[in-house]
């Protein structure tokens, strides 16, 4: 990483597991999948899309444990605690680094994805898509809030 970025430094949840992020994501925002939700264990994931090598591991990278459900999605947590750190998504190449995981990264959110499963309704003027935008391998759709 390059010094002349903004750097933050997240970690999981014991510390274990620690990480830079530098420069500025592609998209931040709201996914309401199905997948996300069950994941993460809330009715939302708060997403921030960082190209790959914008993400340093710079503690405890034999620690990080991988599960992938499908070829899209790499989701990555602590074999210590269990605490969730990332998803990289190879087929879009970015890395989903999770909001609540950089405590000082100035959270901005843009839009909400997959909206037509949520289960928690976010009125925030914010645009909602059906699945995805058509740049990220949706659809495009946008449904009503």
């Amino acid at each position: 990483m390059t010094n002349s970025k903004k750097t933050y430094k997240g970690s999981c949840f014991c510390g274990a597991v620690q990480f830079a992020v530098s420069g500025e994501p592609d998209g931040m925002g709201y996914c309401h999948c199905e997948s996300c939700r069950r994941w993460s264990a809330g009715p939302v994931n708060a997403f921030t899309l960082w190209k790959p090598e914008m993400v340093e591991i710079t503690l405890g990278a034999e620690n990080i444990g991988t599960y992938s459900k499908t070829p899209h999605s790499y989701r990555k947590w602590c074999k210590t605690c269990g605490g969730h750190i990332f998803t990289e998504h190879p087929g879009m190449g970015l890395t989903d680094v999770y909001a609540a995981v950089i405590p000082d990264f100035p959270y901005h959110p843009g839009i909400h994805v997959h909206y037509q499963e949520a289960v928690l309704r976010i009125k925030d003027g914010l645009p909602k898509m059906k699945d995805g935008p058509k740049e990220m391998g949706g659809s495009g759709v946008s449904v009503a809030e």
